[in-house]
């Protein structure tokens, strides 16, 4: 019973909870961290939680989803589903169960924060049976994920200051992140690309380069405009002191998905490369300095 549940826990990828993180972006960007605002603080956290196991039982509907090709992956073949470490019957349990959990929770929360987390499962659900085969939906289906995740911290706040500009810079992104992922996913299964993912037989690599390098441009130009365009922010533009980490971050994640063969797995390169850390550490440092301290 213990392995089954180590495997169940494993098969909803907390490492991929990291992405769930954004849910904060409205607390942090509206000026609203701190314990004098103690209530949104606990209700952003709730809605983090709560979008975790959303995740998690996302996750076991995609892997079931993609039993099949997982099987013949040289990676994904050792998760616990494709491995056959979690059984089917259980996987299925822990998604009913997870879901009877959430949604009442999410609308005892807020009504409209339900209704995101709704979209966002329905949207991957989608994504399960439709929206994974076409290629370019199939990335901006993610990023669609991400803004959602935006908007379900938003709900759960009142916002006064969070500019549409974090939107933009979320879904372009995300968009970089997600065609770096197929193009890590190209390089690495090679002539059986087409086997595990039917949308990779719509991309090259020349092609997802010239992606990159829009998505990657049009991401250092929308948040540039963010720094010294969003209302919230210091009138002196000090906010543009935070752009080199967001360069530094774009060009390092560019270096291990084109020169290391990285970036089949976003979460696995988050947690291992110290540089990329380093990046984002200073960068979340920098924006709490200006926004609490300066």
């Amino acid at each position: 019973m213990m392995k089954i549940l180590v495997s169940l826990v494993k098969a909803m990828r907390p490492k991929q909870w990291a992405k769930n993180v954004v849910i904060f972006a409205a607390l942090v960007f509206d000026r609203q961290l701190g314990f004098n605002n103690l209530g949104p603080m606990l209700r952003t956290f709730a809605g983090f939680v709560l979008f975790c196991m959303l995740s998690g039982a996302v996750y076991l509907i995609n892997d079931i989803a993609d039993l099949e090709q997982d099987r013949n992956h040289p990676d994904k073949r050792k998760r616990p589903l494709a491995s056959g470490a979690l059984p089917l019957p259980a996987a299925r349990l822990a998604i009913v169960l997870l879901l009877l959990t959430v949604f009442p929770l999410a609308y005892a929360l807020s009504p409209a924060f339900a209704l995101v987390a709704l979209s966002y499962l329905l949207l991957n659900l989608a994504y399960s049976k439709w929206l994974k085969h076409i290629p370019i939906i199939d990335v901006f289906s993610i990023a669609l994920g991400f803004v959602l995740r935006i908007m379900a911290g938003i709900t759960l706040i009142h916002v006064t200051r969070f500019s549409p500009w974090l939107y933009v810079v979320t879904t372009v992104g995300s968009l970089y992140v997600g065609f770096g992922k197929r193009r890590a996913e190209l390089v690495q299964l090679n002539d059986q690309a087409n086997n595990h993912r039917r949308s990779l037989s719509g991309y090259t690599i020349a092609l997802l380069d010239q992606y990159l390098m829009i998505v990657s441009a049009t991401t250092i130009l929308a948040y540039s405009l963010y720094t010294f365009s969003a209302p919230n922010l210091p009138d002196n533009h000090v906010m543009m002191l935070t752009i080199p980490f967001v360069l530094y971050g774009i060009f390092r994640y560019l270096y291990l998905v084109q020169s290391k063969g990285f970036g089949g797995a976003p979460e696995d390169v988050l947690f291992s490369d110290r540089p990329l850390q380093v990046a984002i550490a200073l960068w979340g440092v920098s924006i709490l300095f200006i926004f609490y301290i300066f």
